[in-house]
């Protein structure tokens, strides 16, 4: 059972996301709402995989999901971080790969894919 962080500005996807995780068996540890807070929950609660969306509105320390996967990785190279886009984002998710982000899921979340990435990195 992975300890999961689910990162997306969007409350409802945020509800979905959680809900397949837990349904898989996993443990939602943490949620929030924009980079900052993706990067103060990653470093409380370092859990073994982050869902984190790339389009978030910005904050004091991150304009985006990139910036905030620049800190994690920056600060844990071993971070299990997979990217949440929307169709048209590849150029975003093509970078996310290049700074270390492990994959990438496609909204809508598709149930399928979301257990296979959590199967591929628990």
């Amino acid at each position: 059972m992975a300890s999961v962080l689910v990162v997306d500005d969007a409350a409802f996807m945020r509800m979905v996301l959680k809900k397949i995780i837990l349904q898989a068996g996993h443990k939602v540890i943490a949620e929030a709402s924009n980079g900052d807070e993706a990067v103060e929950k990653y470093r409380k609660f370092r859990p073994d995989i982050v869902f984190l969306d790339i389009v978030m509105p910005p904050g004091r320390l991150t304009k985006d999901g990139i910036d905030a996967l620049k800190i994690i990785m920056r600060e844990d190279p071993e971070a299990k971080v997979i990217m949440c886009s929307s169709m048209g984002q590849h150029s975003l998710v093509t970078e996310a790969l290049k700074i270390g982000a492990k994959d990438f899921v496609i909204k809508p979340f598709r149930p399928v894919k979301i257990l296979e990435v959590l199967l591929k990195y628990s």
